[in-house]
């Protein structure tokens, strides 16, 4: 069940999210579309973290997302994408128009089933779905911790991508790869980069400061960040690529 809280946590945050969040590795997008297509939509695209990548992968991109403050970011920052208002359970795209939809670190976000029907009519016969997510490396100890003050519930390993690890309704998982990458970033926007996460969002400020306080005393205790201005963080991110049933 989908904590709609949680996933409308990000509406007001647009300007946040594209500056702080990371992006996706190029070979994200070469796993999904290896070749030219005609059209491909980008859906629950946020701010277009992933949109970029399909620019020069098809002759048309069409990002839907549901957030006016995301979309707002989205058109300034790629004026050449279609940018429209919709959801992952009603897209505004005509049946059987789309060669690939991709969906970036928002699918655990859908109603599944419905969503799977719903990018089932609009991809073409032949077409693919890919779902991406960046997750922490579990090499990284001083993520992984900073990771779990935001998500206490979060165990040994991240289960976001469970939403992708069984056969979705309507489609067949054709192939599945995980890249490595890493990425330097601030100190001060790795912690940025925290108050843009659901968790923080719909936390009381007594929370919030909680939260930033933890934060800090992990990378200074952690011999790998304690007194460094620039880090070097690993990612993992982890691609599936299905046919239509």
């Amino acid at each position: 069940m989908v904590d709609e809280t949680l996933a409308r946590s990000f509406e007001s945050i647009g300007e946040d999210y594209e500056r702080f969040r990371p992006g996706f590795p190029d070979a994200a997008a070469e796993a999904i579309l290896p070749e030219q297509v005609a059209t491909a939509v980008d859906l629950g695209a946020g701010t277009g973290k992933f949109t970029r990548l399909l620019q020069a992968r098809a002759d048309r991109v069409i990002a839907v997302e549901p957030s006016r403050a995301m979309l707002d970011v989205l058109r300034a920052e790629l004026p050449w994408a279609e940018a429209l208002d919709g959801g992952a359970e009603r897209m505004p795209l005509a049946d059987a128009s789309a060669d690939v939809v991709t969906v970036a670190q928002a699918f655990h976000w859908f109603d599944r089933d419905v969503a799977c029907a719903e990018i089932a009519r609009v991809l073409a016969p032949a077409g693919r779905l890919g779902l991406v997510w960046n997750r922490s490396d579990p090499g990284c100890a001083w993520d992984v911790a900073c990771h779990r003050v935001l998500h206490p519930a979060v165990g040994e390993t991240d289960r976001t991508t469970e939403t992708a690890s069984v056969e979705l309704p309507g489609f067949v998982l054709r192939g599945r790869e995980e890249i490595h990458w890493s990425e330097r970033i601030t100190r001060a926007d790795y912690l940025r980069r925290w108050q843009t996460v659901s968790s923080y969002l719909v936390a009381d400020e007594t929370g919030r400061a909680r939260m930033r306080e933890r934060l800090q005393v992990v990378l200074d205790d952690d011999q790998d960040t304690a007194s460094r201005d620039v880090l070097d963080l690993p990612h993992i991110t982890d691609v599936f690529v299905y046919s239509r049933g």
